[in-house]
């Protein structure tokens, strides 16, 4: 069937401003958006810009707007946003993110935030002979975390982001909660700062936007809810020991 993509537009070297434009292309209900995107870049306009990589689900660098929602171009079939003939798909880049070119957005921002949380394993107590174990069920208590491939869906999809641009953000609270979740981590109190700020964990207000965005499952609004009651049972037990 013939569906049109409405694309949004923006070269730095010679727009003002982003513009749209029509790509009519023949596509089949179980080809994937990002097959469509590439069909078009190389065969109709070669300078359309945007990211891919694995196009698998794995790296997450197609990451986009498609008909109002975050997704991934490579997990989205043409039948999931056109199921009848001449209709028309609205792409457009990922929100609260400068625009470099076309689809692609600049993610310094993003990252300076997921990097703020300190994302890795924190424990400076004198490592076992071969390993620090867990159990199953203490892996269980932040497994869906570890699925992040930090895409920027859930960041984009955020509203809080649209008044304050200062905010965390979700993917960096699931990064932070899932190494505060660990048993074999150590680095609350190196993170509390970041998490606890004004700007931290406490803006959320619970639209669960991020969670219907994220490609991964996460359950990124109880996970940072989550990292709210560690915060406050933190501070309750300062408080008692004062």
């Amino acid at each position: 069937m013939d569906i049109i993509l409405k694309i949004r537009r923006f070269n730095p070297e010679t727009d003002t401003e982003s513009r749209y434009q029509d790509f009519r292309i023949e596509a089949e209900p179980d080809e994937r958006i990002l097959d469509v995107l590439m069909r078009i870049k190389r065969f109709q306009d070669g300078t359309l810009g945007f990211r891919k990589s694995c196009a698998h689900g794995v790296c997450g660098s197609d990451a986009m707007r498609i008909n109002g929602k975050d997704r991934l171009a490579c997990k989205t079939l043409v039948r999931d946003v056109a199921q009848h003939g001449e209709e028309s798909v609205l792409i457009e880049p990922l929100r609260h993110l400068p625009v470099e070119r076309d689809l692609i957005v600049d993610q310094t921002a993003f990252f300076e935030r997921f990097r703020s949380v300190k994302p890795f394993l924190i424990n400076k107590e004198p490592p076992p002979e071969r390993e620090r174990l867990q159990s199953p069920k203490e892996r269980m208590a932040f497994d869906d975390a570890t699925n992040c491939i930090l895409c920027s869906a859930c960041f984009s999809a955020c509203p809080i982001l649209e008044e304050n641009q200062s905010f965390l953000g979700p993917a960096a609270v699931v990064q932070a909660f899932r190494f505060l979740a660990d048993s074999r981590d150590k680095g609350f109190e190196e993170r509390l700062p970041v998490l606890n700020a004004s700007d931290g964990v406490w803006p959320c207000q619970n639209h669960f936007e991020c969670t219907r965005a994220c490609p991964r499952a996460i359950k990124i609004t109880k996970r940072i809810n989550e990292t709210k009651r560690m915060i406050e049972a933190y501070q309750k037990s300062q408080s008692e020991n004062k």
